[in-house]
């Protein structure tokens, strides 16, 4: 390859990666109150197992008229499986037990955390260099995230049950993506999600036959179009998105975008639930915007050299 086409193809990536991270926060924030409103209609467990049966259906199909092959050892086949179980059934259907009992716009709060469990498990298993300014950055994010808390929860109670699903399905996902950088495996990112949704939806599946009832299900088009958001729009492009950032940036830096869901996740909450809002609340988007310019300006060259020296960066089309 030419200078003047590796000029071009790395002006291409760097215009293009704030328009994935965008997509992506803007995709999964919003799917906290997606998911509240189609939890009024449907029990947790038959929306999420036909949502990722449905999601990898289409995620094959669209393969198989591609005709772009299945190229994917076995190895990367169990690895993409339990990843499915860490980042879809176990994450999800604990976050959908957890709001149940509480708003999506707290669920956004406690899923933010992500960034700081990432990035020391990130130090101790990947060994992701955890400099003054990445944990300068973190405590940036902290800080920011902490005050939208106060300004949300302050003189309200929420379920503690509620609260501790969704606890558990952060470390879940948290764990996943540890997983997926540590195993890195290196099957192309479309046929790896469909596996993960496909996976996730047939774990799921007996839980919903066993504890839930078709009767239970109240038909309302509010429950056809979030649900058809959800499958369609995050579980596939969502979740591609996540994992090509990690290739990208790094655990720790990809992470750190989940520093955002907050007040993203409190405005959608607002725009489809009404979930009550007070303007004081973006105000935390400040030291949070500058604590993921710090953690990943930080990591930025170095993640993308352990990527390169581990997994070749491929594209999620």
């Amino acid at each position: 390859m030419s200078s003047a086409s590796s000029d071009t193809a790395a002006s291409s990536t760097n215009i293009a990666l704030p328009l994935m991270v965008a997509t992506f926060c803007l995709l999964w924030s919003s799917a906290f109150a997606a998911a509240k409103l189609t939890l009024i209609y449907c029990p947790p467990f038959l929306l999420l197992s036909t949502r990722f049966l449905l999601a990898g259906v289409v995620m094959l199909a669209a393969l198989a008229m591609a005709r772009r092959g299945w190229r994917m050892t076995g190895r990367d086949v169990i690895v993409f499986a339990v990843l499915g179980l860490a980042n879809n059934a176990l994450y999800l259907g604990l976050n959908y037990l957890g709001m149940q009992r509480m708003s999506a716009g707290l669920t956004a709060i406690i899923a933010s955390a992500n960034p700081v469990l990432t990035a020391v498990l990130a130090a101790a298993f990947l060994r992701e260099p955890m400099t003054w300014r990445k944990a300068a950055g973190l405590l940036l994010g902290v800080g920011g995230v902490a005050f939208i808390v106060q300004s949300r929860i302050s003189g309200k109670i929420d379920d503690p049950i509620g609260i501790a699903f969704t606890i558990a399905g952060l470390f879940s996902l948290v764990a996943g993506t540890i997983l997926f950088k540590w195993l890195a495996p290196k099957g192309d990112l479309w046929l790896g999600n469909a596996v993960q949704n496909v996976t996730a939806g047939l774990a799921l599946l007996p839980l919903a036959m066993m504890l839930e009832r078709f009767s239970d299900i109240v038909p309302d088009w509010r429950l056809v179009a979030g649900f058809a958001y959800c499958a369609l729009l995050v579980s596939v492009f969502g979740y591609l998105l996540w994992f090509h950032l990690l290739r990208a940036c790094g655990a720790s830096g990809a992470s750190a975008f989940h520093f955002l869901m907050p007040p993203l996740g409190v405005l959608f909450g607002w725009l489809l639930l009404g979930e009550r809002v007070e303007p004081i609340d973006l105000l935390g988007i400040v030291p949070v915007a500058l604590g993921i310019y710090l953690v990943t300006r930080t990591g930025k060259t170095a993640s993308a050299d352990q990527t390169a020296a581990v997994i070749p960066v491929r594209s999620v089309s």
